[in-house]
């Protein structure tokens, strides 16, 4: 999928985030081979409630959203490896549905192996992969069928900040029509020690996934970081109603970048903002869809830690 508008290259964004105050870093860079293994194991720490919650109730609600939508095709945007997608698929078999699915990711090797595993397990299942950042965005994705239904999931739309959420959703309206629906996955407001002990786990799996972007940053800039120097710091803003995380400076330092000039400069206590995770209220998340053009159909939440699934469609 061809871009649309232009997206920063990493040095750009290490230009722009790590030279210029409030610090900041966006969280894609998080993810890469090592990073991505270490998410992995985050979502299976017994602290991190969202992977698993949201799961069990795309389990739980999956047949009614296929009965409610019945789709030509299932488009995923940000699929990885597709692991929540199958309760869907699983409902589509139940009911006699086939529809086709393209998920949408920027890695195309794990939308191959994905897409190789999934024609496995569902041998009626046609998957149309789609490479590409849906940050870049979506006017170039290809309309594969006349009624899809698209699934942004793992309460991602929490890492934009308010109007960048607004925006992409207007964009991914923008992208459908009337015959269309979105399933939309996102965190709720809930007690702060519950989503304090989530993004600080005993077994420092997130401290570790926050200190590979320095990897990152070394091996690919050329960047002389010292991960000792830093520690993992989140923690939820009440005010913002979100979580952030930070990677925090435990004494003066200068950094080099081969190629990026001047130095950059820590002292004690200098932070970088890595990431946010904003938590939504029902009528926040609610009015947020609405604000974008949308009509809310259904929405489900989890019985017992609060997670939303929200079932929408264009407002005619």
């Amino acid at each position: 999928m061809q871009p649309t508008r232009a997206v920063k290259t990493l040095v750009e964004d290490v230009a722009a985030g790590l030279f210029s105050a409030p610090r900041t870093l966006p969280p894609k860079y998080f993810y890469d081979d090592h990073g991505s293994q270490l998410f992995d194991q985050i979502c299976d720490a017994p602290e991190y409630y969202p992977t698993r919650t949201e799961a069990a109730l795309l389990q739980r609600v999956a047949t009614e959203v296929m009965r409610a939508t019945a789709p030509a095709c299932i488009v995923e945007l940000g699929s990885g490896t597709s692991r929540k997608t199958r309760y869907l698929l699983d409902s589509c078999r139940e009911l006699g549905m086939e529809p086709s699915y393209a998920p949408v990711d920027v890695c195309d090797d794990v939308l191959r192996s994905s897409g190789s595993a999934l024609q496995s397990e569902y041998p009626w299942l046609s998957v149309n992969p789609v490479v590409g950042d849906y940050t870049a965005g979506l006017g170039n994705l290809p309309r594969v069928a006349a009624r899809n239904l698209f699934v942004f999931l793992g309460g991602t739309i929490g890492n934009f900040l308010a109007a960048e959420a607004q925006s992409f959703l207007v964009e991914v309206r923008e992208q459908m029509t009337t015959d269309d629906c979105l399933l939309l996955g996102a965190d709720r407001v809930k007690d702060p020690d519950m989503l304090h002990a989530a993004y600080n786990d005993d077994a420092g799996i997130t401290a570790a996934f926050n200190l590979n972007v320095l990897h990152v940053l070394n091996r690919e800039l050329g960047a002389n970081f010292n991960l000792s120097n830093f520690e993992h710091y989140a923690h939820f803003n009440p005010v913002q109603s979100q979580i952030e995380m930070h990677l925090i400076a435990m004494r003066d330092q200068e950094v080099a970048f081969t190629g990026l000039d001047p130095v950059l400069r820590f002292q004690e206590g200098d932070s970088i903002l890595t990431e946010v995770s904003r938590k939504f209220t029902r009528r926040q998340l609610e009015g947020m869809l609405v604000a974008a053009g949308f009509t809310v159909e259904q929405h489900f939440e989890a019985e017992n830690v609060k997670f939303s699934l929200v079932l929408a469609r264009p407002t005619r």
